[in-house]
């Protein structure tokens, strides 16, 4: 994990990324929802759980379109810090808002269960990005022009 973003900070920004409409105290109750859902399913601390999510789904590297001689290609970059908590809190909340059938805090808290596994479709996500980072290894030359 960083050490530039505390886990309070983390938490404030993931509840902004989760707020739709300016509605913070929606996005609060949620939050704390699927906290306490968490918490039901056997886990003690619903902040670890949130935290380990988030360090597992963050990604270090991403490809960024670069042109060169009027060709584009997709350079591997690292990422910086306050982007890989922006990646990792977009895929996490993304993944639990395509299921749609119940609430959706019960699929967050799901979601973040799965990524501090290490399994699920954000940590799947940032599994596919490396995959696109390696197979355009051979273009990191071009990162610095």
């Amino acid at each position: 994990m960083n050490n530039e973003v505390s886990t309070r900070d983390m938490y404030d920004k993931f509840v902004n990324y989760v707020m739709l409409d300016g509605k913070k105290s929606v996005a609060i109750k949620i939050m704390n929802d699927a906290f306490e859902v968490i918490k039901s399913k056997g886990q003690k601390d619903a902040m670890w759980i949130f935290t380990k999510a988030l360090e597992n789904v963050m990604p270090r590297i991403e490809v960024r379109p670069k042109r060169v001689w009027g060709s584009i290609y997709q350079v591997p970059q690292e990422v910086r810090p306050k982007r890989q908590l922006f990646l990792a809190a977009k895929w996490l909340i993304d993944a639990a808002r395509k299921k749609k059938w119940t609430s959706f805090h019960k699929f967050l808290a799901n979601e973040l269960i799965d990524a501090a596994n290490e399994s699920g479709d954000a940590v799947k996500k940032k599994l596919d990005v490396y995959k696109m980072a390696e197979a355009n290894k051979a273009f990191a030359r071009f990162a610095n022009r």
